[in-house]
């Protein structure tokens, strides 16, 4: 559809010039941002819309989080159409808890904003050793986060405004033992059952389809025997990798960066300490952390006198039980290892200096430095290979954005083949076939991509052979293909699918021969049991299912049981059904279980969280929530 453009690009160059200037003038630059960066909208909670942008950031920012929390994760399994739709539900949740909590004006004061940052951790970390907060720290923490510290203490008061939607029904809850335990009980109970299986694939031998069976079956069920859309593709990926593989660094720059970096490169310092520590929460009472204090002082006094009896006072006095046994000693660490106020004092002594009393959250501290290891500077030779990859690293990461512009122009302006992109940027032409409009089962890559094979499934690829845009695929990805050939979904002609329609036609047959044969013993057994052969008994529960099917499972736990033996009869879908005798019923000793407590705990935990999920169900219809994206495409497997 862009034909126009690529035949008439100075005319077309004329009209956009004419177009775009006034609209300058008119609107001014700020307001032209503003409507280019207006978005489609992906979710809808009453009057608030969700566009795909906010969804994008949402979803980087969780990558980021998950990234920094688990480093070995790999990060393009963490953009998958599922792990995306996941965080598109929770910014609707979200949504949904801020909406609800403006609307029960629920308001966080400054007095209860200031408490809960109290008792953060992170927060609490930033506290210097007079106990006052870091403020360039606390800047720094908001900053991390892309905001301000108003910014981020709006956030957190926003938050604790949501929280208190669902607290208020989660808290709210409150279950008694008599109907906990009768829903345990229920859930808990055994059943001695023996069971008789029917399976199709027994009763298979002798089944001789006629041809007119077998035409009659095919022509009755057409969507049996259809042959997917698919494609033969080729693709090309513009990621970070292969941006560094493209770049090269002089021996020259290499030499320069160990010059100025050798001593950073080569370890930092680390520090032996032992300690002493006289342990008070920082919230005692002023008498409390006063005699802390006077006993800290005279523990001072003493190691002062004998420094050589360090260990010894330590084992006896110190409160630090990781520490206490092994002499106070706490082995070499770094700089970021230890609280601050421990840290600073460790690392202005000297070796085998004693520190005064350093107070910190856990108490008061007397130190003593057992040792400094200086980080041995290593050679150019040993840190080469690691410097060429920082500084590869470095560059494509500021370089990226250059060559993807290069690749979004080049695979759009050379629109008739990957090969000019692949050739400019030294990147390789794969190639896929029988690819399908979804991401296949086990699919990895740019392949498991609904917007790439959306792209791909277009009507000017499919149409005019021509490239995809560049699809942005993961963080710092993108990807650009084109169909080499293409087949539309259709039904297979019969000839293609005789054996299949012949299977398909033995196992209705089987199907129906299993069932009838269930259903001619169970009737049997149930007026005379005597001629039951089944075989030897098990005793099932719902978390002892003895490698059951679980649809057989849940019909011999709920069927009537007034008189024993109790028969019912299951159907196992497509591999058969099964007769099931149940010879006994053993019921829960609750008075016997030791966990049940416990259990009546998680059971209690079970019913809240069943009532704030109808309340969250309560309120997403209320606010006429709408999701107008689909769900990720799951395929099955018949």
């Amino acid at each position: 559809m862009f034909d126009i453009f690529r035949k008439h690009t100075k005319i077309m160059m004329v009209l956009l010039f004419l177009l775009i200037i006034p609209s300058f003038v008119l609107f001014g630059i700020d307001r032209y941002n503003r409507m280019a960066q207006s978005d489609e909208v992906v979710a809808k909670v009453g009057s608030v819309d969700i566009t795909k942008a906010q969804w994008d950031q949402a979803h980087k920012n969780e990558v980021d989080r998950l990234r920094a929390a688990r480093p070995e994760l790999d990060v393009k399994q963490l953009d998958s159409a599922e792990a995306r739709f996941a965080t598109l539900e929770r910014l609707v949740r979200d949504r949904v808890m801020s909406v609800a909590a403006e609307k029960s004006h629920l308001v966080t004061s400054d007095a209860r904003l200031a408490s809960f940052l109290q008792q953060d951790p992170a927060i609490a970390s930033l506290r210097k050793a007079d106990g006052k907060l870091d403020m360039e720290r606390y800047r720094q923490l908001a900053a991390a986060q892309g905001l301000t510290p108003e910014g981020f203490e709006n956030t957190v008061r926003q938050d604790i405004s949501k929280q208190q939607v669902e607290l208020a029904i989660r808290q709210s809850g409150f279950v008694e033992a008599a109907p906990a335990d009768v829903a345990l009980n229920a859930f808990f109970e055994k059943r001695e059952v023996q069971v008789q299986n029917f399976m199709t694939k027994n009763y298979m031998a002798g089944i001789n389809p006629s041809d007119a069976e077998l035409e009659a079956f095919y022509q009755a069920n057409p969507a049996m025997f259809k042959s997917p859309e698919q494609a033969k593709v080729e693709y090309v990926v513009l990621d970070m990798d292969s941006v560094r593989k493209g770049i090269k660094i002089s021996e020259a720059d290499l030499k320069s960066y160990y010059d100025q970096n050798a001593v950073r490169l080569s370890g930092v310092e680390e520090r032996r300490a032992s300690h002493i520590l006289i342990s008070v929460p920082k919230d005692a009472p002023a008498a409390e952390r006063q005699k802390a204090k006077e006993k800290a002082e005279s523990l001072l006094k003493e190691v002062r006198a004998a420094p050589d009896s360090f260990a010894d006072i330590a084992k006896k006095n110190s409160q630090d039980s990781g520490s206490a046994a092994k002499g106070g000693d706490l082995g070499y660490f770094a700089r970021g290892a230890m609280v601050k106020p421990f840290e600073d004092a460790v690392f202005a002594m000297k070796k085998d200096g004693i520190s005064d009393l350093v107070k910190s959250d856990f108490g008061y501290h007397i130190i003593k430095l057992m040792d400094i290891k200086e980080p041995k500077q290593r050679s150019f030779e040993e840190l080469r290979s690691g410097i060429e990859s920082d500084l590869q690293t470095q560059q494509a990461q500021r370089k990226y954005a250059e060559i993807a512009e290069i690749f979004t122009n080049t695979v759009y302006e050379q629109s008739d083949s990957l090969q000019p992109v692949a050739d400019k940027l030294h990147l390789e032409i794969k190639t896929a076939d029988k690819l399908l409009r979804h991401p296949a089962p086990g699919a990895v890559g740019v392949l498991a991509s609904d917007k790439f094979l959306s792209a791909l499934f277009g009507p000017d690829s499919i149409e005019k052979k021509h490239n995809t845009e560049a699809v942005e695929t993961a963080v710092n990805q993108m990807a650009s293909g084109r169909i080499i050939s293409y087949s539309p979904a259709g039904t297979l002609a019969f000839s293609e699918v005789r054996a299949l329609v012949r299977e398909r036609v033995i196992a209705a047959h089987a199907l129906e021969l299993a069932h009838k044969d269930s259903m001619e013993k169970l009737a049997l057994w149930k007026k005379e049991p005597d001629k039951a052969s089944l075989p030897t008994a098990v005793v099932i529960s719902r978390d002892q299912m003895q490698n059951l099917p679980v649809q057989l499972v849940t019909a011999a736990l709920g069927a009537d049981v007034a008189v024993l033996p109790g028969w019912v009869g299951v159907n196992l879908g497509t591999t058969g059904y099964a007769v099931v005798r149940i010879n006994e019923v053993v019921h829960r000793d609750e008075a016997s279980q030791p966990s049940v407590t416990q259990d009546r705990e998680q059971y209690a935990q079970w019913w809240n969280a069943a009532e704030a999920q109808a309340y969250y169900s309560t309120l997403k219809e209320r606010l006429k929530v709408k999701i107008l994206v689909p769900l990720p495409h799951t395929s099955l497997v018949p």
